[in-house]
């Protein structure tokens, strides 16, 4: 799978007469406006800290415009996730970091920035029209990328950068073959999943993660449908009825209609089960499409379905991973930051990510841009599935800090319901396991 590449000339870029669609084409508006004043810390020096990834690879592609556009130096260093998170984690917490700028994972981190008052409140420079273009505005971004960014008083800590929705992807050929359509909910799910599986055939209605901790999602985004999180207020939700029930239907769907050795399985076994054609129902996070329309990898190119998630019983919700771009507090440098972090998510940006296939903008107006999408190689169904998703997206994880700890032990617990474990028995076991660890952590 190939993406088309958005390049306007720098010229353009920088005139503000660049559009926000697929290479060559003029928008209808500018890629930044000219009430900003851009230039207003021309000669000074930023220091930003990125996890390396194809995203950050992305900016720093891209970094000799932000410098040319605001006569700003920047000096940017990306270093793999745990050791990044390590340097960060030690700088910060010494009170003397040394970066401005700071690339985070707010699924991992998010509570351990918060609680150590690390990063600056933006939510002033949002609003201030000399210092932020219009279009950046709270209502452009996925309701779950703001509670990212937002600390619990409700101050804007940082801005979500790129996001990973969970979606179904799901096997047109098979589905037809059994008359079915697309489920609707979470019992038309359980279902078809049923419906489509045949095992003298080798052929499974769904799969999902069963190897202990990398599983966790699938069952907290199960239980977003129940209209419940994890945790609530520094509470744990696991063992309610919602939390059971969602267990219940995780084990279902993965002792009934799940192929063989699924306990063992991480996203790169079900998605290779799931490229194989054997599958017809796969559940996992939005980045993992690319693979499915290359004919050189996959035996399901054009046959290929992008969902959004299915509707629980009383919420439609889809679980949302993502990182985030924020302003160190320690920082003398806050605004020319804060202009960093505008850029890298910008429009112009964010199409360059979605385009290049390095990630997924929260920002709903780029996914909404029709000469955006032109640009993407990718099914109009997944970018549909995207920008769905983005319109229901809930934290699937718990904002705390051992949230590794989290995924490890309710693990445990999931991977045992496929070998007949009972839902409410484990859910017990690990909530008992996790609970002081947790109480701990709040108390820190």
């Amino acid at each position: 799978m190939t993406f088309k590449t958005f390049k306007p000339s720098r010229r353009e870029f920088l005139a503000g007469a660049a559009g926000l669609g697929a290479a060559g084409l003029i928008g209808a508006r500018p890629a930044f406006s000219a009430e900003v004043d851009w230039k207003k810390f021309s000669g000074q020096t930023l220091e930003v800290n990125l996890v390396k990834s194809p995203r950050s690879d992305t900016l720093l592609k891209y970094m000799s415009e932000f410098e040319e556009l605001t006569g700003i130096k920047v000096n940017a260093e990306a270093t793999p996730e745990q050791q990044q998170r390590q340097k960060t984690v030690i700088e910060l917490s010494a009170g003397k970091p040394s970066f401005d700028v700071v690339h985070l994972s707010y699924h991992v981190q998010k509570r351990q920035f918060e609680k150590g008052g690390w990063l600056a409140d933006i939510g002033g420079f949002v609003k201030d029209p000399t210092l932020t273009d219009p279009g950046l505005t709270e209502a452009d971004f996925a309701e779950a990328g703001l509670e990212f960014a937002k600390d619990g008083d409700g101050a804007l800590r940082s801005l979500p950068f790129s996001v990973d929705y969970w979606i179904i992807y799901w096997n047109k050929d098979l589905f037809e073959k059994k008359g079915l359509q697309y489920p609707a909910s979470f019992e038309e799910l359980t279902k078809a999943a049923e419906a489509l599986t045949d095992k003298d055939a080798g052929t499974f209605g769904f799969v999902a993660r069963g190897l202990k901790n990398a599983n966790v999602p699938v069952w907290t985004s199960l239980m977003l449908g129940f209209d419940k999180y994890t945790v609530d207020k520094g509470v744990l939700q696991t063992e309610t009825p919602e939390a059971i029930e969602a267990a219940s239907i995780y084990k279902r769907l993965m002792t009934v209609s799940a192929p063989p050795g699924v306990a063992g399985f991480n996203w790169a076994e079900s998605q290779s089960a799931f490229l194989q054609g054997r599958i017809g129902m796969w559940f996992d996070g939005v980045g993992f499409a690319p693979p499915l329309e290359d004919p050189n990898k996959s035996r399901v190119v054009g046959k290929v379905g992008y969902g959004v998630m299915p509707k629980g019983p009383k919420a439609h919700a889809s679980g949302t991973f993502g990182d985030g771009i924020g302003v160190t507090a320690a920082s003398e440098k806050k605004e020319a930051a804060y202009l960093f972090c505008q850029w890298a998510v910008s429009p112009i940006m964010g199409a360059r990510l979605l385009q290049a296939g390095a990630g997924v903008p929260f920002r709903k107006s780029i996914l909404g841009d029709q000469k955006v999408r032109e640009g993407v190689t990718m099914p109009g169904e997944w970018v549909d599935a995207v920008a769905g998703s983005g319109e229901i997206s809930r934290l699937a994880l718990p904002v705390i800090v051992p949230v590794t700890e989290f995924r490890d032990t309710f693990g445990v617990a999931l991977t045992n319901l496929i070998s007949g474990g009972d839902p409410a028995a484990e859910l017990k076991k690990a909530t008992e396991a996790f609970k002081p660890v947790l109480e701990k952590s709040e108390k820190a």
